[in-house]
């Protein structure tokens, strides 16, 4: 495995790779799922590049950029041991300069749910996704069905801008009690996972629902928030078409069921696609 922390170097590392490339873009503190990401990748393609980079564009004032999990040591051991060719591992310094051309997210989906509550948090995560895949040429990149939103951007960029990259998106991995992996769970003491796993039952129950027959958005809806009692706050939930659209009935094979709340400080989202 190549590690390399500047562009140049990663260009230099990038032209010796010849044959199909899949790419995995993350923030570091690796876990199982984004090992998943990796895993696909590999078997898609010939080689596997992977970044790691704490993007400050899409954290807004006074959320957790400087207390975000950082893994360096233990990030690249995972990614070794996975069998990655590049891990690209760049400083702040090489992704920005001072006066960005600035790429801006789509004023309807991109300002509803997480764009609502974290406005400008899309342009900055499509501004280092653009870069990102500009700088790697992959064939395809992986991102997790998790970050529902954030994918559905990603792939409306990559068709708007005419981009030749595949956008592959990859299920949610969960640990055994259901509770859907991310580097912030972390932040979770015992008490606080316990109130934690209502996201994935809150999920479950109205899977539960649509599996019975039930198609009314709002009947399903409040069944959730009943079983998402024990979180501090209920920041949203939503029952929206794949492509972002409001709904009042459940489509089949076209729609995705998002939650968003905070146990204690901690801000998780979860989502099922049914």
């Amino acid at each position: 495995m190549v590690i390399v922390r500047t562009i140049d170097e990663f260009m230099q590392s990038r032209k010796k790779l010849n044959g199909s490339v899949g790419f995995v873009p993350t923030m570091g503190a690796l876990h199982k799922g984004h090992l998943s990401l990796i895993n696909k990748a590999k078997e898609e393609n010939e080689f596997v590049i992977v970044s790691i980079f704490v993007n400050p564009t899409q954290f807004l004032e006074g959320e957790d950029l400087d207390k975000y999990p950082r893994k360096e040591e233990a990030d690249m051991e995972i990614c070794r041991l996975a069998g990655v060719d590049i891990l690209f591992m760049p400083t702040v310094d090489q992704m920005y300069s001072e006066d960005e051309l600035m790429l801006a997210a789509p004023k309807v989906r991109g300002y509803i749910l997480e764009g609502e509550k974290r406005p400008g948090h899309f342009d900055g995560m499509l501004q280092i996704v653009m870069k990102l895949l500009n700088l790697t040429h992959p064939q395809k990149a992986y991102f997790g069905k998790k970050d529902a939103q954030q994918l559905i951007l990603i792939t409306q960029m990559a068709k708007d801008y005419f981009m030749s990259c595949k956008i592959v998106p990859c299920d949610i991995v969960r640990d055994n009690d259901g509770l859907a992996l991310s580097s912030r769970n972390i932040y979770l003491n015992n008490e606080d996972r316990q109130k934690a796993l209502s996201l994935s039952r809150s999920l479950q129950k109205a899977t539960q629902f649509v599996m019975a027959g039930e198609k009314n958005t709002e009947k399903i809806t409040e069944a959730m928030r009943q079983t998402l009692s024990p979180v501090d706050k209920i920041e949203y939930i939503a029952i929206l078409s794949r492509s972002f659209e409001p709904i009042d009935e459940i489509i089949l094979q076209d729609t995705i069921i998002l939650v968003a709340a905070f146990v204690g400080k901690t801000r998780l989202i979860d989502n099922v696609w049914i």
